[in-house]
C-alpha cells in the first residue's frame, strides 16, 4: 500500500465565509501539494479565501505510481478537487504550477470557474522523435535524469530548494503523458473564456521553450476577454517557492479581489 511522503499531502484551508471565493492550487510534474501549500497558506490567511491544494494521480508517494498513471487520471485529479471545493465556495478559481497550469487551464475549458492563475506553465515540449514511443522506450529505460545541472540550480533561495518535495527522476512514459496533455490544452485554449493570469519569471531556465515565448503562446490562443501577463526575474521555475514567491502570491491575490 501505498503512502504519501511526509509533509507532501493534501491541504484544505475553510475561507472567512460562506461567500470566500475559493482557489483550487494544482502541483506540478513529478511535484506534490507542498509546492502550492505557502501559496494556499498566504491566499487563506491574508484574504480570507478557502484553499485546497490537489495531490495529482500518482504523485507525492512513489515514482512507480506515477509510471501507472495518465494525463487523463491527473485531469480527474482536478475535477475531483474542483467539486470537493465547490461544497465550500460557489467561486472557485483555478490556480496551477507549470504542469498544474497546463491542467488548470485545460480545465477551466470545461468547468464553470471564476478565473484561472497559471503559473511557469509550458505550451509544448520541444520537438524530439522519441516522444511519440516512450510507452515503448519506458521498458527499456523506466526514467530520464531532470537535468545535466548541479542539484539546485536555477533557484534563487536554497533553502526552499533544500525542502522542495519531488520525484529525483521523470518517468518517461509520464513524459509521453505530459505531450498529450499539452495537445489537449493546446486545443482548448480557445474556449477558455474565464479571467485568465499568465505568471512567468524571466530567469526560469526550465521551461522548454523559455519563459517569454510559453507565456505569449499561451496568451494569444487564450479565448478569454480579460486576460493578463506578469513576467516577473529572480525565481526560478517552482515561482511558488522561490524567492519571488510574495510577489506571486500578491500578483494572484489582486487579480482575484479584482473580479470579486
Amino acid at each position: 500500500m501505498t503512502q504519501i511522503i511526509p509533509s507532501a499531502e493534501p491541504f484544505f484551508f475553510p475561507g472567512n465565509s460562506p461567500d470566500s471565493p475559493g482557489v483550487l492550487l494544482v502541483h506540478g510534474f513529478t511535484g506534490a501539494p507542498k509546492e502550492m501549500r505557502w501559496m494556499g497558506e498566504s491566499l487563506n490567511r491574508e484574504h480570507g479565501f478557502a484553499c485546497l491544494g490537489v495531490r495529482l494521480a500518482g504523485h507525492a508517494t512513489r515514482p512507480e505510481d506515477m509510471m501507472h498513471s495518465s494525463h487523463a487520471d491527473w485531469l480527474l485529479s482536478v475535477e475531483e478537487g474542483y467539486h470537493l471545493l465547490s461544497s465550500a465556495s460557489e467561486r472557485i478559481y483555478l490556480a496551477g504550477l507549470s504542469m498544474g497550469g497546463v491542467l488548470s487551464l485545460t480545465m477551466a475549458a470545461q468547468l464553470p470557474v471564476a478565473g484561472v492563475i497559471a503559473m511557469a506553465t509550458p505550451y509544448s515540449l520541444p520537438q524530439d522523435w522519441r516522444l511519440d514511443y516512450t510507452e515503448w522506450l519506458s521498458k527499456l529505460q523506466p526514467y530520464l535524469p531532470k537535468s545535466s545541472d548541479p542539484p539546485g540550480t536555477g533557484w534563487f533561495d536554497q533553502q526552499a530548494w533544500h525542502e522542495h518535495i519531488s520525484y529525483p527522476q521523470n518517468p518517461l512514459r509520464s513524459i509521453g503523458e505530459l505531450k498529450k496533455l499539452l495537445e489537449v490544452m493546446r486545443a482548448a485554449l480557445p474556449q477558455v473564456t474565464a479571467p485568465t493570469l499568465l505568471i512567468y519569471s524571466k530567469d526560469d531556465i526550465y521551461l522548454p521553450l523559455g519563459s517569454e515565448a510559453s507565456l505569449n503562446y499561451i496568451y494569444d490562443h487564450l479565448g478569454a476577454a480579460r486576460k493578463e501577463k506578469v513576467l516577473i526575474s529572480g525565481s526560478g521555475h517552482v515561482l511558488t517557492r522561490d524567492a519571488q514567491r510574495e510577489t506571486v502570491f500578491k500578483a494572484a491575490a489582486e487579480f482575484i479581489h479584482s473580479l470579486e
